[in-house]
């Protein structure tokens, strides 16, 4: 499967990044926990440059524990700090500013000596489309202050936010880099980054059972009463007739039957599962 995307507005987007970098102390880069590698923009290197950084792993409530940890442990390497996020929970905010509060610490050396009083952190917060973005916002905020939905570029716009906890936030839409290989696109597709509507549906969940089968085969069987040694095929036609998915003639609705699964990891109905390890 052959996936590339990159809108107009994206190339809007990594311009504004760059431009409004100057406007603020670090970044925060909101990515998905399921996908730690495939939802982090590689043209963010670039861009950001030296700036300070630290990743939000958010929906971690979704993927797998285990694999959280390593991630973190990985990251730590990187030289990059990194926390665990369920942005429908309530936020420790206070541990966001004091990990970016560590990251600036020679800012605030400089403040210090200066007698100067400013606790206030500016924060620009980037990410894929899908990631939690806005949700993540509005939770730190408490209130709705971005737009927040379930489709990919819901955020279009620049906006400031000031949370009343010595942040303010810079958000910036979601925006994905012009070509990725197979694996990132599939990642991307499972995990909603990439609208359904422009996969095909069917393919792409044949392919997240061959993986499933691999990685989380007990996920299967426990969800849907599956075989989980079965071809992929035949899984996914199984659970199309235990879910009395199908269509005049007795032939299998592939297509309902791929949103119920799909519809089933993304809200985590699956189980928590991650798809990329270090």
């Amino acid at each position: 499967m052959n996936i590339n995307w990159y809108p107009g507005h994206m190339k809007k987007t990594k311009e504004e990044i760059q431009n409004n970098l100057k406007l603020v102390d670090i970044v925060l880069e909101i990515i998905d926990a399921r996908i730690p590698e495939s939802s982090r923009n590689p043209m963010l290197d670039e861009i950001l440059g030296n700036k300070p950084r630290l990743i939000i792993m958010n929906k971690s409530d979704l993927a797998d524990s285990k694999v959280n940890k390593m991630w973190i442990h990985k990251f730590k390497q990187d030289g990059i700090p990194a926390t665990l996020m369920n942005s429908k929970e309530k936020i420790n905010v206070s541990r966001i500013y004091d990990l970016a509060k560590a990251e600036l610490s020679e800012k605030f050396e400089r403040i210090e000596a200066k007698n100067i009083e400013n606790k206030v952190i500016r924060m620009m917060i980037v990410g894929i489309p899908n990631a939690g973005k806005s949700t993540f916002i509005n939770n730190v905020a408490k209130r709705k202050s971005a737009n927040v939905g379930n489709r990919p570029g819901v955020t279009k716009t620049k906006q400031w936010i000031k949370t009343g906890a010595n942040i303010e936030l810079l958000d910036t839409p979601g925006v994905l880099w012009p070509k990725f290989d197979e694996e990132t696109g599939l990642n991307l597709s499972y995990t909603h980054a990439i609208k359904d509507e422009i996969v095909n549906i069917e393919d792409l969940t044949l392919k997240f059972l061959e993986k499933m089968k691999e990685d989380y085969p007990e996920n299967l069987n426990e969800r849907y009463g599956v075989d989980p040694e079965k071809p992929a095929l035949e899984i996914y036609e199984d659970v199309a007739r235990k879910r009395g998915a199908i269509i005049s003639g007795g032939d299998f609705d592939y297509t309902r039957t791929a949103n119920i699964i799909l519809t089933d990891f993304r809200s985590g109905k699956l189980g928590r599962i991650t798809l990329e390890r270090p």
